[in-house]
């Protein structure tokens, strides 16, 4: 998944989107590069971030979600609003990826089940103004877990297919870098995989990255400067058996999911075999290489 903002102040390259001639050539390039579906938000959700209008938002998004489904590229919308959303989906728009999971528009899990198309529900507890002071855990792992399959058990039953859920971890939201939240949520990646769902990972250009790469100044590296590290994490989440990693940089990332899937395919482990051989479809389905004829909901459909 490739990520285009349509933003002024978006964390990693905020501005650089913003006019949406360049946001659709972004888009189309991000494809080229080998993204299976590109990411269009328009709204920051950087710590800190102030919330725009839901006519702003609109503004941003729906031109460049129809000129880019009008080109043939799998588009998903990065929003919290459930008429954006609708608006996007209208629009052409395949997938919603919403950082609240639900939470912070109630009448999103209506319409992502009326649209019937794949839905990304991410861990959440606040809005980015003030997250980190939600940072607070006594087990992370088993915390964001049960309080995602709480949020999922509200999207079903407002008649969302299950087949169209996907986790995702929400490295970065309400995780402090500093008790190396991130880090237990990547190492034990199978808590959530092991659920049934698909499971998406957005590590990319993150503020924990750059402070493990700190200089001998301690000054973080800069969110540019943490691409290779995103390629590690990519590869490693890969092999795990994430359905999709969320990116900025789009070809590194996919020449690693297309190596791990390489050796994965090539796997001789036995008990390994065995072990999907007992899967589920939807388990499956969590486990599959990231490609556009996969579900959840086939996006390419």
């Amino acid at each position: 998944m490739g990520v285009v903002n349509v933003t002024p102040d978006s964390f990693s390259d905020g501005g650089a989107w913003f006019d949406p001639d360049k946001a659709i050539r972004h888009g189309i390039d991000l494809v080229a590069e080998g993204a299976d579906v590109v990411d269009v938000g328009g709204e920051s959700t950087r710590p800190g971030a102030q919330r725009v209008s839901q006519e702003e938002e609109l503004r941003r998004v729906v031109p460049v979600i129809e000129a880019l489904a009008a080109e043939g590229v799998p588009v998903s919308v990065d929003t919290m609003r459930a008429e954006v959303a609708e608006a996007a989906v209208a629009a052409g728009a395949r997938l919603v990826n919403d950082v609240s999971g639900g939470v912070a528009d109630p009448d999103m899990a209506r319409v992502v089940a009326a649209a019937r198309v794949p839905y990304v529900v991410m861990h959440w507890r606040g809005h980015s103004h003030d997250m980190y002071t939600r940072a607070v855990y006594r087990d992370v792992v088993r915390e964001v877990r049960d309080e995602l399959l709480v949020r999922v058990d509200a999207i079903l039953a407002a008649g969302v297919d299950p087949s169209m859920i996907v986790l995702d971890p929400g490295l970065g939201f309400a995780k402090s870098p500093e008790a190396g939240h991130n880090w237990s949520l990547i190492a034990h990646l199978d808590a959530f995989l092991d659920t049934g769902y698909a499971v998406l990972v957005g590590a990319s250009r993150k503020r924990f990255l750059g402070k493990l790469l700190a200089g001998t100044d301690g000054i973080p590296r800069s969110f540019i400067d943490c691409d290779d590290a995103t390629v590690a994490i990519t590869s490693l989440v890969a092999a795990a058996g994430a359905w999709c990693v969320r990116v900025h940089r789009v070809r590194p990332n996919a020449d690693a999911v297309r190596v791990a899937a390489a050796i994965r395919a090539h796997s001789d482990d036995r008990a390994y075999r065995a072990h999907t051989d007992d899967r589920s479809p939807i388990e499956d389905r969590a486990h599959t290489d990231l490609d556009r004829s996969d579900d959840p909901g086939s996006i390419d459909q």
